[in-house]
């Protein structure tokens, strides 16, 4: 890739539109594996990188390899991952990474018909990402051809071991042209990875990225689960929350749209984030520390050196990326003595970032359900009343009383009454009709009953799974009913359950690369054959 413009990702030089795809998904500066391993990467030397999840590592060799690989039909990088559900992952944040240099990123794994798999790559593909097994497929195929790679990249490559997949990583390797750059990710380095960079690599350089110990300040933790977040703010505010606020957005457009969102709905909210000069950052916090703005809108990186005591309580509107984030983000408050209270906002497919965060950071976050219209309501009805009382004793609505007279020749009195508390509530959103939930297309025709989801793993008798452990993992890891959980089918090698539509998701995010009696579990929608 030629680079003509060129720009700062915190200390590291890289093309600007690279870093304008960083901007948009929320990178605000390089995550330490990413600052020490994308220099070695850019200079061409081999890596071992070992570091556990939620580093970052991911980012760490899509950016050089996007930055670095040139634009034609060619594939020129080969990622190795151990499932089907990595591959997609991998795939979706390397592709957003590329999508302002036009880098065309695949997945390939199995359960996916090859067909489809064969019409992508003739389309022409830089970046490739699939499961060992898959991928010897398509090489045996000629379907990926490995004339032009130049970058190989084995992640999480003591899962590949576990999963007896070491003889298929080495078929691969041994394939590929001698000069290339070999990255390698791993938690652990057990043996058999060892003898492979010795093998196959050429003097790379080790990283080694420690965690932290991680511990988080006596405040109470919540989630909520919702695919309206500012509905759910909006909820909050007005049913229980008093006091300072704090709420964390991924990415300064998000920060400013949150913040326009909640100004319009009557709320003093204000957003903080790397675009605003001194000038406006200091009139923001000033306004914050006075009173006169109540809720703090903030990306992680604009919110470091705040030093305010009597905040109340921290929202993530977006999960943090990492568990370091999230503590970083919820030590703002019950700071000096005072309690504090953090919530986080999810959507289904966030759950397993959620409990990769309760983890690490050994921590229980609790669920809750947001307050109903109703508990609005009643915490502001004094309010109300006391407004509605000043507006009749004023006896200044005369203006008014044709429009409601007009209405009340179609609605009764209690009706045309209510129509307008709600709509002095809550503004336009009282024009809007309910929203249904929509259940994903990967999710329709699993071949459950009414009102369910079949889903697959890849554990059986074989492995001595028995109904009650499927049952019990579901529900402590889900954190739903152990009675919503459906018809359960146990076969040798793989099982089949059903679980109810508004949970399926979260249960495969919770699940995915799990355990059930020490076996890794890989979970997907199950697929009707036609």
């Amino acid at each position: 890739m030629t680079t003509t413009q060129q720009e700062m990702f915190g200390e590291l030089l890289l093309d600007k539109k690279v870093v304008n795809a960083l901007t948009d998904m929320g990178f605000e500066e390089p995550s330490p594996i990413q600052a020490a391993t994308i220099p070695l990467v850019l200079a061409g030397d081999d890596v071992i990188g070992q570091a556990q999840t939620g580093t970052g590592k991911t980012a760490a060799f899509g950016i050089p390899i996007v930055q670095s690989i040139i634009n034609t039909r060619h594939i020129q990088a080969l990622i190795m991952v151990p499932t089907r559900e990595l591959a997609i992952q991998v795939a979706e944040e390397v592709g957003k990474i590329g999508r302002t240099s036009h880098i065309k990123v695949l997945p390939v794994y199995g359960g996916q018909p090859i067909e489809r798999q064969i019409r992508a790559l003739k389309s022409g593909v830089q970046i490739v990402i699939g499961t060992p097994g898959r991928l010897i497929d398509h090489i045996n195929r000629r379907t990926i051809k490995l004339d032009a790679i130049k970058y190989l990249v084995l992640d999480e490559a003591d899962e590949m071991l576990d999963m007896g997949f070491v003889d298929d990583m080495e078929e691969i390797m041994r394939n590929l042209p001698a000069e290339r750059q070999t990255l390698l990710f791993s938690a652990t380095m057990p043996r058999p990875i060892l003898s492979l960079t010795k093998k196959y690599m050429r003097a790379p350089k080790n990283i080694t990225i420690t965690k932290e110990e991680l511990t988080v300040p006596l405040i109470d933790q919540y989630y909520f689960e919702t695919k309206d977040k500012v509905e759910g703010i909006c909820r909050l505010m007005d049913a229980e929350i008093d006091g300072k606020v704090i709420i964390f957005c991924r990415t300064k457009k998000g920060v400013d749209d949150l913040a326009i969102a909640l100004s319009s709905r009557g709320y003093m909210a204000e957003g903080l984030h790397g675009d605003l000069s001194q000038n406006q950052r200091d009139r923001v916090m000033k306004k914050f520390r006075e009173g006169s703005v109540d809720i703090l809108i903030a990306t992680d990186v604009a919110a470091r050196g705040i030093d305010i005591d009597n905040i109340t309580h921290v929202i993530n509107f977006d999960i943090p990326q990492d568990p370091e984030s999230y503590v970083h983000r919820i030590g703002r408050t019950g700071r000096a003595g005072n309690t504090g209270v953090a919530m986080t906002f999810i959507t289904p497919r966030e759950f397993r970032q959620l409990k990769l965060i309760e983890r690490i950071v050994k921590t229980k976050i609790q669920r809750r359900q947001l307050p109903t219209a109703a508990n609005v309501v009643e915490r502001q009805r004094e309010q109300i009343i006391s407004k509605m009382q000043t507006v009749l004793e004023l006896n200044a609505y005369h203006d008014y009383m044709s429009i409601a007279e007009s209405l009340l020749d179609d609605y009764s009195a209690e009706d045309v009454a209510a129509a307008a508390l709600k709509l002095m509530q809550e503004g336009n959103k009282a024009l809007e009709a309910p929203q249904e939930d929509v259940i994903s297309n990967d999710l329709k025709n699993t071949g459950g009953r009414p009102g369910m989801v079949r889903l697959f793993m890849n554990v059986g008798r074989s492995q001595k799974i028995t109904v009650k452990d499927i049952i019990s993992t579901i529900a402590i890891e889900s954190d739903i009913s152990a009675r919503d959980i459906g018809l359960i089918n146990i076969y040798d090698r793989f099982t089949f359950v059903e679980v109810p539509e508004d949970v399926a998701e979260k249960v495969l995010g919770a699940m995915h690369r799990n355990t059930i009696r020490g076996y890794r579990v890989n979970i997907e929608p199950a697929r009707v054959r036609k």
